[in-house]
């Protein structure tokens, strides 16, 4: 009796990511007698937060996000990719992922992960209680504020997606962040992006900072109390027919009221293998799969999936199923910013978003807020020296 070649994968804990998995893995095993892959579930907090370093310690498989990178390389945790794979295929991949989405997961010209999902902040609206409003698809800022106004707008208020929708309306109108070694926003623009995202916020149920994009959505589409929510990370399975009691559709982000289209920060997952992995060859032969243009646009883009390649969100079957998602989503892709990913980002983000919460909700001083942003971000480039010395 031949033995059992076993890969235990680790994902997070939604349709969009769980189902595909699971049917790629079923479909490889078909194909690969001997194999088994199981894939296991975390919640949706602990993808963005908690560390990569324990979890390549347990599983083989990572569904992981890019900010991980710097640590990947730090550590040694996972596989680097780029001399692992086929060169001709790594270039076919890079060329064809959704906008940056390759390029997130190179780090110090090493590749840590694979992108097999896609994701940016984007719009979305309940089009039949738009309907019953009487009122339009907001198509600037200034629109999102009238419907915001009329009590129906919401948005995730967990500290980190106010952070990274809060990034987001400072580096649209030009700027980058981090705009030096000294701070990570640079104060005009930062003071402007918060107070854009208060006026906004006065408006908005004080619930929302109990909420991440999944809770977001999921009260889109069971409530009638909300309509439009102006950015928060995509999940194309509210807008497929019968995932949730109302369809959701998505759009890009809107306009600024300068003309400007609103950029937001690149979101997805990347698959990778971890480097006390004992089936490397298994596990690289099923990624390699996985994210090829073939099982992206069918068996992973039809189980739910989210997929990280251009030409799956140009496929017409997948947009069809989903109303137009992909493509009424893409230019927020294309043009999302790319995150730091250095040792220590991860934890930055998560503490600067705190005081953005505490202004929105009791105001304050922009330029203090700014500047807490900004010695948390020294912070955290401090502690990286001292953990590289």
């Amino acid at each position: 009796m031949s033995a059992t070649t076993v890969l235990r994968g680790i994902a997070w804990n939604h349709s969009r990511a769980v189902p595909p998995l699971v049917a790629t893995a079923q479909r490889f095993e078909e194909l690969h007698p001997g194999v088994e892959i199981h894939w296991e579930k975390r919640s949706l907090n602990d993808f963005g937060y908690a560390g990569v370093i324990p979890l390549a310690e347990r599983y083989d498989l990572l569904v992981i996000d890019h900010p991980m990178m710097g640590v990947a390389r730090e550590s040694k945790c996972l596989v680097d990719l780029a001399p692992a794979l086929d060169d001709s295929f790594l270039k076919e991949l890079a060329s064809d992922s959704a906008g940056p989405s390759y390029e997130s997961y190179l780090y110090d010209g090493s590749l840590y992960a694979l992108p097999i999902d896609a994701a940016a902040p984007a719009a979305s609206f309940r089009p039949d209680l738009l309907k019953q409003a009487g009122v339009n698809q907001p198509r600037t800022w200034r629109d999102v504020l009238d419907l915001a106004r009329k009590g129906c707008v919401v948005m995730p208020g967990i500290p980190g997606d106010v952070f990274l929708n809060f990034v987001a309306l400072c580096v649209s109108r030009g700027g980058s962040v981090p705009t030096n070694s000294e701070e990570f926003v640079d104060a005009q623009m930062g003071e402007r992006g918060l107070e854009e995202l208060r006026e906004l916020a006065g408006y908005l149920p004080a619930e929302i900072y109990e909420w991440n994009p999944i809770a977001v959505y999921e009260h889109l589409a069971t409530s009638d109390r909300y309509a439009y929510c102006p950015f928060a990370y995509t999940y194309s399975n509210y807008s497929r027919n019968g995932f949730g009691s109302h369809l959701i559709l998505f759009a890009n982000p809107v306009l600024l009221n300068d003309g400007r289209p609103l950029r937001t920060v690149l979101g997805g997952a990347g698959l990778a293998i971890s480097a006390r992995c004992a089936a490397r060859d298994v596990a690289l032969e099923y990624s390699a799969q996985v994210v090829s243009a073939e099982w992206q646009r069918t068996l992973y883009g039809l189980s739910g999936g989210q997929p990280g390649r251009r030409s799956a969100w140009q496929d017409e079957t997948l947009n069809r199923i989903t109303n137009g998602f992909f493509e009424r989503t893409f230019e927020s892709i294309e043009r999302a910013y790319l995150r730091p990913r250095y040792p220590g980002y991860i934890e930055f983000q998560v503490g600067a978003g705190i005081p953005v919460v505490q202004y929105l909700q009791a105001g304050g001083k922009r330029a203090a807020v700014v500047e807490t942003i900004n010695e948390l971000y020294r912070q955290s480039l401090e502690r990286r020296r001292e953990q590289s010395v």
